[in-house]
């Protein structure tokens, strides 16, 4: 986990020594210098003749605003984690500053959104939310370094674009919409809760579970969404979102619900127990990047979520 925060902090440093944290990119390769363009590979088919097969990735060069708030939310942890070799100090909030300032330049204005759509951009509540947690931290980070007028500062701007979102973005069936201004369902208002944009238990919040549900799952796996994008009308479930609908399950008390999608996606695994980017919801079949992180980790946090607790498990075990 250093070594991570350790990447995100010197990002940070590198984009704001130069003045240029509005073009920090949304992805890095791991070995500094590697060529992330997207090209094309005409001469292989992919895989079952699915191509085209790209090497790189064309969302190096995309906006996401979203990015923002993910430094922010990163190096946040140097300031309470105290078991991190390197701790937060008035010269990292100084740089995380220079972040802050583009996240509420950036926060309304449209953006590929972090499902990176190659054609259009617009305002998505995702990515809005994000630049609100960069600037809402930043006010619990300059409290904690003993600014207290910019800590006041930060919040008092957090809370005015909170309340934009939450009015923008709430469609009149009561749920969270993916963009701001239409309705659109997308299973990233799922997260709102966990970056602190609202509770858990916000009726807004019960209603984007119930849209989901309804809407985007398909034989026990969600779509991000249902709109047509780059390639057509999604067929496939992207297999975090339905971790996402488990967890945001658990947050409302739904477990046994939760429990049950969740029994389904372990039976999806192979036999190393891993799992690809996407799934057929008709087939199970896995599809897409393999294996994909997203989600592992995703299996890792649902897990965790619907799990006894220690003393549960040794008291009332069944």
């Amino acid at each position: 986990m250093e070594g991570y925060v350790r990447f995100i902090v010197d990002i940070v440093e590198a984009g704001s020594s130069r003045g240029e944290a509005h073009e920090i990119a949304p992805l890095f390769p791991i070995a500094p210098g590697t060529d992330t363009s997207e090209r094309l590979i005409d001469s292989l088919p992919g895989y079952r003749g699915f191509g085209p097969v790209r090497v790189g990735n064309a969302a190096v060069g995309q906006r996401q605003n979203d990015t923002y708030g993910s430094m922010v939310l990163t190096a946040a942890q140097m300031f309470w984690d105290e078991r991190l070799p390197r701790q937060g100090d008035l010269e990292l909030y100084r740089q995380l500053c220079v972040v802050g300032n583009e996240a509420h330049r950036a926060a309304l204005t449209p953006d590929s959104g972090l499902w990176e759509y190659r054609d259009r951009e617009e305002v998505h509540t995702f990515s809005a939310a994000m630049c609100w947690a960069a600037q809402h931290r930043l006010g619990l980070i300059a409290k904690r370094v003993g600014i207290d007028p910019e800590s006041r500062e930060w919040l008092a701007r957090a809370g005015v674009l909170r309340q934009e979102i939450l009015k923008r973005g709430t469609t009149s069936d009561g749920w969270l919409s993916g963009v701001l201004d239409r309705d659109m369902l997308d299973a990233s208002s799922l997260v709102l809760p966990e970056i602190g944009l609202l509770r858990s238990d916000d009726p807004r919040f019960h209603a984007t579970i119930d849209a989901a549900g309804k809407h985007l799952m398909k034989n026990g796996f969600l779509l991000r969404y249902r709109e047509a994008d780059d390639f057509g009308k999604p067929s496939n479930a992207f297999l975090l979102c339905t971790f996402w609908y488990i967890d945001a399950l658990v947050s409302v008390g739904r477990r046994d619900e939760a429990l049950e999608l969740f029994n389904n996606l372990l039976a999806r695994r192979n036999h190393l127990g891993l799992l690809s980017e996407d799934i057929d919801p008709h087939t199970g079949e896995l599809w897409g990047n393999f294996p994909q992180t997203y989600s592992q980790v995703g299996l890792i946090l649902s897990a965790m979520r619907l799990s006894r607790t220690w003393e549960e498990g040794l008291w009332h075990a069944s």
